[in-house]
């Protein structure tokens, strides 16, 4: 089966909390490649703009474009990507990033913790998905990544609430896939699981011992994209030696 393809350059990305860390990393390798536009996102509106500025600068103007919504008020997710379909058309590209933890052990783990990480992890991901996997369908083309962790393969004390979203956002990878499956649509979907990434190392400066440096995320993420439209990696796993 010949799959439809379509160049970086008439694609628009979308990418939870893209301001800094493994998002902005993801940003800056998309740009490389050449994509027409990478959408940033998360809630800090300082942060986004500053960052926006920055990758515009070097990589060229108006090729950001930041937009602050907060993943867990539903009203926010729809505001904004509305706002951005009526501005760039189709998202071609979606990238779930956006996470957060509550070191709690399961003893003291507390209902706000537990409410506060699966409304990140989890429930904002599934939004962004349901509100544009339609239009990836309607136009046959799209790629969805999901950001999970070894702590989505592997339980950890201190983090259980973190650990059962990202756990439970690999399964909802697989009832997309399996949706997708079903329409035999040109729509992959990539789920990515690194252990500990310095978030903070830039290009010339090495990683913390044990982390991995932040770039590997980003040729993770080009590599996959790379792959032939009938070839999908499933879970990728990433950790430091």
């Amino acid at each position: 089966m010949q799959f439809l393809s379509k160049p970086y350059s008439q694609q628009a990305a979308l990418i939870s909390g893209g301001g800094t860390g493994i998002g902005r990393a993801f940003a800056e390798g998309l740009l490389e490649d050449g994509f027409g536009k990478v959408i940033i996102a998360s809630r800090r509106n300082d942060v986004l703009a500053k960052t926006a500025a920055e990758l515009n600068l070097r990589f060229g103007a108006d090729r950001v474009v930041d937009i602050a919504m907060d993943l867990r008020d539903r009203q926010q997710v729809e505001s904004a990507i509305r706002t951005l379909q009526e501005r760039f058309g189709e998202i071609d590209l979606l990238i779930n990033n956006s996470g957060l933890a509550v070191p709690e052990s399961i003893i003291d783990l507390s209902e706000d913790g537990w409410n506060q990480v699966m409304d990140t992890n989890l429930r904002g991901a599934m939004w962004l998905i349901q509100l544009l996997l339609p239009n990836m369908l309607k136009q046959n083309f799209g790629d969805i990544v999901n950001v999970s962790s070894q702590a989505g393969k592997n339980g950890y004390a201190d983090v259980p609430s973190y650990c059962a979203s990202k756990y439970a956002l690999l399964g909802l990878a697989e009832s997309v896939r399996d949706e997708i499956r079903k329409r035999s649509a040109n729509i992959r979907v990539f789920n990515f699981c690194p252990g500990l990434v310095d978030v903070e190392s830039n290009i010339d400066q090495p990683p913390k011992p044990g982390f991995l440096h932040v770039s590997n995320l980003a040729k993770t993420l080009r590599y996959a994209l790379s792959l032939d439209r009938d070839a999908v990696l499933h879970d990728i796993g990433i950790v430091a030696r």
